[in-house]
């Protein structure tokens, strides 16, 4: 039995990643998160109790208590998942990203390089996105080798994540590996995203806002395929080396709101008509890049990892998942959760970076 320590372990892939840690291995799990407004501890059903789990709520910028977890739970291994996610978010208010995926990376790096000091078979997993590599023409597929080239706040945050694990390891020799992924959707997704926010929206019969032309290509990966990934990479990956993991599912964000209406025409019908008819075209973002597209052939040839979802099929799941599960996603829009329209605007002010050694929660 190892302990793993999954920061973000509440997040979107966090809580699947935990979710398959304790129902497919024998590994203690020590989940690790701020519980910021997208994270959600009902994303792990029957975690609460169960003997190989256990939940901390920790700032990973609060560098005392991070020395702390790393003391108390002597980890094999960190899967480093916690960041500030949504682009839009990121235009509206950037120095939150900054401090998360930058600060809090750097964070756990310093607590990580002491543990391993004394624990010499640990490992950091460091988990990114392929929107660190910027923006694609119509063709080429982005692969590990791929130059880094951020466009918008989140994805320059993560980049520069990236870089700090990859420093950490080359100038101290900390084991690390790195993983880069293509969008993701599934089960217990919070509905600021794409996919949840249609599916929701549809079933109210609200409008289903499509940026731009909706001609914008993203490849669509099924979280339970990361999660499987993920795993795979932290136990058989090669130090140092980087995997990009995608779903080899290209689809316009067109297509893949099509894709749900007619989802929800066979599975929820309308009295009012197709759900089609509540597409609607709004102003695109700023800085939206046109196409993300992965070659995951690295992760297939060295570890045998493929998806097991096609797009159409994950689909299919997600949406007989958020019609059977209303009381997960209800439960959100109680507390108050809107899905309205950001980042569109100038960056709000910003918070000044901590002094000292952080603030608990």
């Amino acid at each position: 039995m190892k302990t793993i320590l999954v920061t973000g372990g509440a997040g979107f892939i966090g809580s699947a990643v935990v979710r398959q840690f304790l129902a497919d291995t024998d590994h203690r799990v020590i989940n690790v998160d701020k519980l910021t407004y997208a994270a959600n501890l009902a994303s792990i059903p029957g975690a609460a109790g169960h003997p190989r789990y256990v939940f901390e709520q920790v700032d990973i910028c609060d560098g005392p208590e991070v020395a702390r977890l790393f003391a108390a739970y002597d980890p094999d291994a960190v899967m480093h998942l916690a960041a500030e996610s949504h682009v839009d978010r990121s235009i509206d208010g950037p120095g939150q990203f900054v401090m998360t995926n930058l600060v809090g990376t750097y964070t756990l790096l310093d607590a990580a390089l002491a543990h391993w000091r004394r624990h010499p078979d640990f490992r950091f997993h460091h988990i990114s996105t392929d929107e660190v590599f910027g923006s694609l023409g119509a063709d080429g597929f982005f692969t590990e080798t791929t130059p880094y080239a951020p466009n918008s706040p989140y994805s320059a945050s993560k980049a520069g994540s990236d870089h700090m694990v990859r420093a950490w390891h080359e100038t101290y020799g900390l084991p690390v590996v790195l993983t880069n992924c293509s969008n993701n959707y599934g089960p217990f997704h919070f509905p600021e995203k794409l996919i949840p926010l249609v599916i929701i929206r549809g079933l109210a019969g609200q409008p289903l806002p499509v940026y731009g032309a909706g001609a914008n290509v993203r490849d669509w990966l099924y979280v339970e395929d990361h999660a499987r990934a993920l795993r795979l990479v932290l136990d058989r990956g090669k130090d140092g080396e980087s995997y990009n993991i995608g779903g080899n599912n290209e689809r316009t964000n067109l297509a893949v709101v099509e894709a749900i209406c007619d989802l929800l025409d066979r599975l929820a019908p309308s009295p009012d008509g197709p759900h089609r008819r509540l597409i609607t075209f709004v102003a695109d973002r700023p800085g939206h890049d046109l196409r993300y597209a992965i070659d995951a052939g690295k992760i297939k040839r060295e570890l045998g990892w493929t998806p097991s979802e096609s797009f159409d099929s994950g689909l299919e799941k997600t949406v007989a998942w958020y019609l059977d599960n209303r009381d997960w996603w209800q439960a959100i829009l109680d507390r108050g959760y809107k899905a309205d329209r950001v980042g569109l605007g100038a960056p709000s002010p910003q918070p000044s970076p901590p002094r000292g050694e952080g603030v608990k929660n």
